[in-house]
């Protein structure tokens, strides 16, 4: 079992982050496993998987070079570098991993090859830092910016989720199961994964959380000296209810009775939701999401309560057999 000693003052300090590089470094590691997660997952890699292969067909050293750096048990760490407190654009994300020295870049791939041999080309080559930021440049463009306004929408839901189990149930209750293997363990210690790893201690390093639509999960922490101090980051899949969000599928009949636009806010009520993450999963307006739910509330289709500072709204027994009725019809 692997954990980390997190004292109650880094806890109260840590933040949750969303970073595009990570967003596009689980695209990365989607594409090149080559399964998806949910249906949403499967049309995009249906999209795009083919173009990745085939870029690597081109290029055998950098398809060695993701093989290498996409370890069994350790990513490279110059791949997936800590996010900022602060992330700026993805392309000064980018300049992290370009700034690596080719030696650096070598000493992490043979750590994430666990004892294996380094191949030849990647013994040979001097530009791996840049080979690396190319293809997480190509991933960006072609498969992650066409869809990052809806995504970052649902990484910003994702948050106030997690933001709401906090103020209910303290960090045990946002954490646990926040990525396989990870749980609260009391006494200061958290629980990173149920494999063997030796116990880190965040004394004085800033603990991020970062989210990425993808069901991919790592840790990070700054092995080298950083700026703005150390850093340690958990990368998390956003919970399955909206990462599997791919615009929400409104039964027809129900749009027909409700109105597309307020169908699709009933139907996303399946688990508790605020305004706010209506608004992020469906692009619509403040006011507009505030219309439907009160047009909504007064049929009593959802209720609500209030959590926190929060007032969640849920579907009622009516709402739910509602769109039940018109799933199965």
């Amino acid at each position: 079992m692997g954990w980390w000693e997190v004292s109650a003052d880094t806890l109260a300090g840590s933040r949750f982050v969303i970073s595009p590089l990570a967003e596009t470094i689980a695209a990365l590691k989607t594409l090149h496993r080559g399964s998806a997660a949910h249906p949403g997952e499967r049309v995009w890699l249906a999209r795009h998987g083919a173009a990745y292969r085939g870029r690597l067909a081109a290029d055998p050293v950098t398809a060695a070079l993701v093989r290498a750096a996409l370890g069994h048990c350790w990513n490279a760490t110059f791949l997936t570098p800590t996010p900022a407190v602060e992330p700026p654009s993805f392309t000064d994300e980018l300049a992290s991993v370009r700034a690596t020295s080719p030696a650096t870049a070598r000493a992490d791939l043979a750590v994430s090859l666990a004892g294996r041999p380094l191949p030849g080309p990647l013994r040979r080559a001097d530009d791996l830092p840049e080979r690396t930021a190319g293809l997480l440049e190509w991933v960006w463009q072609e498969a992650v910016l066409p869809y990052w306004p809806r995504h970052r929408r649902v990484l910003e839901a994702d948050v106030l989720t997690r933001s709401a189990q906090l103020s209910r149930g303290g960090w045990a209750a946002a954490l646990d199961g926040m990525r396989p293997g990870m749980r609260w363990l009391g006494a200061n210690r958290l629980q990173i994964t149920a494999d063997d790893h030796p116990p880190r201690e965040l004394a004085g390093a800033q603990l991020l959380f970062v989210p990425v639509t993808a069901r991919q999960s790592w840790v990070s922490w700054e092995v080298r000296p950083a700026p703005d101090g150390q850093r340690s980051a958990v990368v998390y899949p956003c919970s399955g209810v909206l990462a599997g969000t791919g615009g929400v599928a409104v039964p027809e009949a129900l749009g027909a009775l409700l109105g597309p636009a307020r169908a699709g806010v009933l139907v996303l009520l399946g688990t508790p939701k605020s305004t706010t993450q209506l608004v992020a999963l469906t692009g619509q307006g403040l006011g507009s999401v505030g219309r439907h739910l009160r047009v909504l509330f007064d049929a009593r289709l959802v209720g609500r309560r209030r959590v926190g500072r929060s007032v969640l709204y849920f579907r009622t027994g009516a709402g739910e057999g509602l769109v039940a009725a018109q799933c199965d019809g």
